[in-house]
C-alpha cells in the first residue's frame, strides 16, 4: 500500500485559563475492595468517580443535544471513551472505569514512566538476566543476548512490535522488573489514573493486573507530552538491528530488518485504511483482554483521543474499526456536545490546598507519589515522528506543573510518512 502525503503542520495553541461546569466536579467515590484476580463480566454498578460522577455510572454517557450526532450503533467494546487531548473533557464514555485486563496498552504507562530516564543514544549489551521473566507467547522484536541497542532501538521495538523483551531490557537498566513495577505504579497514582493496578510492565496477562479506558487516556496523554514518546508512538516503520556476522578479513558487520508499527490505524491494512490525522498511540492483544487500543488523532486544529477496550464483536480488526467511529463521532460532535466528565490533571498539577476531585473505587490515595523525571529536550529524529509547536506561544510544562483548570498544551501532531 502507498503510504499517503504527510499532512500540513498545524499549530495548536494554549488556551487561556478557563473553568470547567460545576457538573464535572466529582464527589469522593464510595470504597470498594482492591481489583479482583480476574475482571467481572458486567461493569460494577459503583466506580470510580475521577473526572465526574457520570463517568462512574455504567453505560453509555453522553449529552445529546440538537446538532450533535448520535453516536454510532454497532459499537462493541466492553468500554470506551472520547476525549479531547488538550481541554481534557470527555465528550462520551461507556463503562470508563470499568477495570478490565489492559494488554500492551499498560506498555504507555511503561514508557512515560521510564523513557525520561535513559537518553536515546545510550547503548546497552544484553545479558542473558535482561530476558529473564519473559512470559509464553509474549510479543518480541527480536533482541539477541550479547548485541548492543541503543535505547532508542528499543524503544521502537516496544512501540512499534509491542516487544516485550525490550520492555524487560529498559526494566533491567531501571533497577529491574520489581522496581519498576512500583515505579508505574507510583506514576499511576500520581497521573490520579487510579483504576490501574500494575503487575507486569509490559501488559502481559497477570492475576489482578487491570486497568480502564479512563486511566490508558490518561497515559497517554500525559506520554503525549514528551518528545520522544511523540516520536515513538507515530513511526510507522523503522530499521532494527539484527545479527552480528564476520566478513572477509575478519570484520564485525552488524545487519538489520525493517519493523512496522502494528497500530493498524497508523500503517493500514486490508481491511482498515490509514486514519486521516492519525499520530499514535498504542495497541494490544492478549487473551484475557482481548484487543485494546488507545489513539490520538489531529483533525482541522483538535486533537482527540479514544480508547477501546474489548469489543465482543470478534471480526479482525474490530477495535481500530470502532475506535475510527468514535473518532469520527467525535470530530464531529465536538464543540456542540456538553462534556460528560474531565481527564483530570496530576496531582502535582492541582494548586497548593486544593484537593483532588474525587477517589477511585478502592484505591488508597494518601501517600503522594514521586514524581517521574522531566522528558529531554533533546532533538528527535526517526522515519516517523510528532513535531512540537515551534517558539514561544505553547506554554511549556516543568515537570508535571501546571493549573488546574487551564488547557493541558499538547504540541501539533504531524505524522511523516516514509516512502516506500
Amino acid at each position: 500500500m502507498p503510504a499517503p502525503k504527510p499532512m500540513t503542520s498545524r499549530a495548536l495553541l494554549v488556551a487561556s485559563a478557563t473553568l470547567l461546569s460545576l457538573s464535572l466536579t466529582a464527589p469522593a467515590a464510595l470504597a470498594a475492595p482492591t481489583p479482583p484476580a480476574t475482571a467481572s463480566a458486567t461493569p460494577p454498578a459503583a466506580m470510580s468517580t475521577v473526572g465526574g460522577t457520570r463517568l462512574g455510572q455504567p453505560g453509555t454517557q453522553v449529552n445529546p443535544a440538537a446538532g450533535v450526532p448520535a453516536l454510532p450503533k454497532d459499537l462493541t467494546g466492553r468500554s470506551w471513551i472520547v476525549s479531547d487531548a488538550e481541554s481534557g473533557e470527555v465528550l462520551a464514555a461507556h463503562n470508563a472505569h470499568w477495570r478490565l485486563p489492559p494488554a500492551s496498552t499498560l506498555k504507555m504507562l511503561f514508557a512515560d514512566t521510564v523513557l525520561p530516564r535513559f537518553p536515546k543514544s545510550t547503548p546497552h549489551t544484553v545479558v542473558p538476566a535482561d530476558l529473564a521473566g519473559i512470559g509464553a507467547g509474549s510479543s518480541l522484536v527480536g533482541i539477541k543476548e550479547g548485541q548492543t541497542y541503543t535505547v532508542r532501538d528499543l524503544w521502537l521495538g516496544v512501540f512499534l512490535r509491542s516487544g516485550n523483551d525490550a520492555v524487560h531490557v529498559l526494566a533491567a537498566m531501571n533497577g529491574g522488573v520489581e522496581q519498576t513495577v512500583r515505579d508505574m505504579q507510583d506514576h499511576a497514582d500520581e497521573l490520579q489514573a487510579l483504576d490501574t493496578h500494575v503487575v507486569s510492565p509490559d501488559g502481559y496477562d497477570q492475576p489482578g493486573q487491570v486497568s480502564s479506558a479512563y486511566d490508558l487516556s490518561l497515559f497517554a496523554r500525559s506520554g503525549l507530552q514528551k518528545k520522544d514518546f511523540r516520536e515513538y508512538c507515530s513511526t510507522v516503520r523503522a530499521s532494527f538491528p539484527g545479527d552480528t556476522t564476520k566478513k572477509a578479513k575478519g570484520k564485525a558487520v552488524r545487519g538489520s530488518f525493517e519493523i512496522q508499527n502494528t497500530n493498524r490505524l497508523l500503517s493500514g491494512d486490508v481491511d482498515v485504511p490509514v486514519y486521516q490525522g492519525i499520530a499514535g498511540v498504542k495497541n494490544g492483544n492478549t487473551t484475557n483482554a482481548g484487543a485494546t487500543f488507545t489513539g490520538v488523532a489531529e483533525r482541522n486544529g483538535r486533537v482527540l483521543l479514544v480508547t477501546v477496550m474489548n469489543p465482543e464483536k470478534k471480526e479482525h480488526n474490530e477495535v481500530y474499526k470502532e475506535t475510527a467511529k468514535l473518532f469520527d463521532w467525535g470530530f464531529q460532535a465536538a464543540g456542540k456536545v456538553t462534556p460528560v466528565g474531565e481527564l483530570v490533571p496530576p496531582r502535582d498539577a492541582v494548586t497548593s490546598g486544593a484537593t483532588p476531585r474525587a477517589t477511585a473505587v478502592g484505591r488508597d490515595t494518601g501517600a503522594r507519589a514521586r514524581p517521574v523525571a522531566a522528558a529531554s529536550a533533546g532533538r528527535s529524529g526517526g522515519i516517523g515522528v510528532a513535531l512540537g509547536v515551534a517558539g514561544g506561544a505553547l506554554v511549556m510544562l516543568v515537570g508535571a506543573a501546571f493549573l488546574v483548570n487551564r488547557r493541558w498544551p499538547l504540541p501539533d501532531l504531524v505524522r511523516r510518512r516514509s516512502r516506500p
